[in-house]
């Protein structure tokens, strides 16, 4: 099956079309400091114009990029709390458009 919205694809390989937050939530666990710091979310389209990331922070904790070019936008979120790890990027891609999928009206990033 290929990813109809999005699609999450880690450092060591692992691959999850359409990944729910609960599903990033067991990658970003995957993730140690090693052979697995990061994780990418975006859409599943040639030239994606949004991403999100998920690495391994310095501190132990986590680090949260999000990009919309078509935005221009640019933030990072840092955080020790897994379940903000995968909820704040779950939020983020629900406001993005692809593949089809009508814009959202959201005012959020």
């Amino acid at each position: 099956m290929t990813a109809t919205y999005h699609r999450a694809d880690s450092e060591n390989g692992d691959h999850i079309d359409d990944p729910a937050e609960e599903a990033l939530f067991v990658l970003t666990g995957d993730l140690n400091t090693t052979g697995n710091t990061f994780v990418v979310i975006q859409p599943g389209e040639d030239d994606p114009s949004w991403s999100a990331s998920a690495a391994v922070a310095d501190d132990g904790g986590h680090e949260v990029v999000r990009r919309d070019t078509r935005r221009h936008g640019h933030e990072v979120m840092t955080s020790h709390d897994r379940g903000e790890i995968a909820q704040d990027p779950t939020i983020w891609m629900a406001a993005r458009t692809c593949l089809g999928r009508p814009a959202s009206t959201s005012t959020y990033f």
